[in-house]
């Protein structure tokens, strides 16, 4: 792959990684589709894949310098910088919202998906036996899901870990939304939300001078989960671009086709109406997390009646479309302008 030109201003890069990180944290968006439209797309992929063998004894035999420009790691550096600026901020308003207005977050979610989408079939131009199959081996698979029982919160360390090999994909894959896998393995909140404010309130308690946190346990668990979700990160987004530029390189249309249908069968996951159904034991008591939280075992989905939340509620599902078109018209007319 010839290496695109690099870029050289350092605050609009930074800025390009919180809106890619922002996508990686919205579900039905992938950081791929940010990194596509805005033009780092093919830099971002060729700088992931120069962690090799070569970066490797670079690297150990001391060589730090000669890494570094390998790599490609000022470009790397100041992606990841802004990545992480756009996890503290996103993720404390997407607490936020969640709680307040939920029905209207998950309205937005569904129409980011329902945009994604769209944005994938309407450039899709390989349909064949082969391809439909694959379409439609997805979409069974996606409604089946729906129709499971959806994962429970799990704080297994080795799960959290395969959490963060497979929610990076959406980066190195266009259309591919890993927040959205992780939604449906049941960690979304857990990963995305509760463990980074965690991180979050861990700074602030630390330029403060208050060490209590400590002596807090689940403070503390939250710390390990999020330090094992990121290394399950940096472990599969240099592990799978790798395989997914082999598999994209031999098996491209039937992948993508696989992909579409997957996340069409999965709408009824993000669907806005449901009611959370809680478990509980024997006795009829309510079962609790670590956090006191009840622990929810399924949802009851329902169709709405057409009142004033509901108009809201679709006109939310309507913005949460036209978020990801903006970006495919921004991208597009970016390249007109090239």
């Amino acid at each position: 792959m010839k290496r695109p030109n690099d870029h050289t201003n350092p605050f609009l890069l930074t800025l390009k990684g919180v809106i890619m990180g922002a996508a990686n944290k919205v579900p039905g968006v992938s950081g791929g589709i940010v990194a596509f439209v805005m033009g780092f797309y093919e830099e971002f992929i060729y700088s992931l894949q120069k962690f090799n063998i070569k970066a490797g004894k670079l690297f150990f035999s001391g060589r730090f310098k000669s890494f570094y420009t390998y790599v490609n790691g000022r470009f790397l550096a100041l992606l990841f910088l802004g990545m992480i600026i756009s996890y503290f901020s996103v993720s404390k308003l997407l607490d936020y919202f969640i709680e307040r207005y939920e029905l209207y977050v998950w309205s937005v979610f569904f129409g980011m998906i329902v945009g994604s989408i769209y944005y994938i079939y309407k450039d899709f131009k390989s349909w064949n036996t082969k391809t439909i199959v694959m379409a439609f081996l997805g979409i069974i698979a996606g409604i089946s899901i729906s129709f499971l029982n959806p994962a429970t919160q799990n704080d297994n360390l080795w799960f959290v870990f395969l959490c963060g090999m497979i929610s990076v994909t959406g980066m190195a894959l266009p259309g591919f939304s890993g927040s959205f896998i992780l939604i449906l393995l049941g960690n979304y909140v857990l990963l995305l939300v509760d463990s980074v404010n965690v991180l979050f309130d861990t700074f602030v308690f630390i330029v403060s001078g208050d060490f209590s946190f400590m002596s807090d346990p689940q403070h503390l668990r939250l710390l390990t989960v999020l330090l094992v979700f990121t290394l399950g990160s940096m472990v599969g987004l240099v592990s799978l671009s790798h395989l997914l530029s082999y598999i994209l390189k031999h098996y491209k249309f039937k992948t993508l086709a696989l992909i579409m249908g997957f996340i069409t069968g999965s709408l009824g996951v993000v669907w806005p109406w449901k009611e959370a159904l809680y478990k509980q034991d024997a006795l009829g008591d309510f079962i609790r997390d670590t956090n006191g939280e009840q622990i929810i075992e399924n949802y009851q989905r329902y169709l709405p009646e057409m009142n004033t939340q509901t108009i809201y509620a679709l006109l939310f599902i309507i913005f949460g479309a036209a978020i990801v078109l903006g970006l495919e018209w921004y991208g597009n007319k970016r390249k007109q302008h090239i």
